[in-house]
């Protein structure tokens, strides 16, 4: 089997307690050209995120033990320049917002997720060789 240059590909870092979610999530994105990394908790994706390149993060709002603005703020610390996209099935407080690059409903996800991240996340004439 040949891998593909893991360097032309963009990798989003996913990160929900929802194991559905983050299937769901994976699959979408690598049927779309991305290099997808998986975390089930704001913990683990937070290491993740000291530990590996990633070009973007999709973070859940709704997580048992850190909220996702307060996932974003310490990725922000962590890597400023790192895309933060918060995604939530219910309302979010407009605080929330403060700390991320953007915001994608749940239920809009199959429709705006890939757009969203291609316009945070731009190919660049490198990865595009």
């Amino acid at each position: 089997m040949i891998l593909a240059d893991p360097t032309s590909k963009r990798t989003i870092l996913c990160i929900d307690d929802d194991e559905a979610i983050l299937r769901y999530e994976k699959l979408l994105l690598e049927r779309s050209g991305y290099a997808v990394l998986t975390a089930a908790s704001a913990e683990q994706g937070l290491r993740l995120v000291s530990m590996c390149k990633c070009d973007a993060v999709l973070v859940d709002y709704e997580m048992p033990e850190m909220n996702g603005d307060e996932v974003a703020l310490a990725i922000k610390l962590l890597r400023p320049e790192l895309t933060v996209i918060l995604l939530s099935g219910s309302a979010v407080p407009t605080h929330a917002l403060a700390s991320v690059d953007a915001f994608v409903p749940k239920l809009d996800a199959s429709s705006q997720l890939l757009p969203m991240i291609a316009e945070c996340c731009p190919m660049t004439d490198d990865l595009m060789k």
